[in-house]
């Protein structure tokens, strides 16, 4: 595989999770070999935690990178930037969940 796939979720309060999604070829001969696969994040867990917490605003993404970029990597790059990491993710990214909050809340 030429690229890392990542599964992230963040909300208001900044990152939460990112897990590296396995290579499916990874499963497949793991399969065929009668191993143990690759374990998958469960990002349905996720999207639960986002729906019962919808306050929050949580978002989760998933999406490709280069072969070098690590999930620590992408923990830095929201550590250093918050604001460009998430709007960078959300250009290159395929959206899982988004309960993102457009408009500010009106103050009467």
């Amino acid at each position: 595989m030429k690229h890392n796939r990542f599964a992230v979720m963040w909300d208001c309060n900044g990152l939460e999770a990112v897990e590296q999604l396995p290579d499916p070829a990874e499963t497949t001969f793991a399969l065929l070999k009668g191993t143990e696969p690759p374990k998958l994040p469960n990002i349905l867990h996720w999207r639960l935690r986002a729906r019962y917490n919808s306050q929050r605003h949580y978002e989760i993404y998933v999406f490709e990178t280069v072969k070098g970029i690590t999930a620590e990597d992408i923990r830095e790059m929201f550590e250093a930037s918050p604001q460009h990491a998430a709007d960078t993710i959300r250009e290159i990214g395929t959206v899982f969940h988004s309960d993102r909050q457009t408009q500010k809340a009106a103050i009467v």
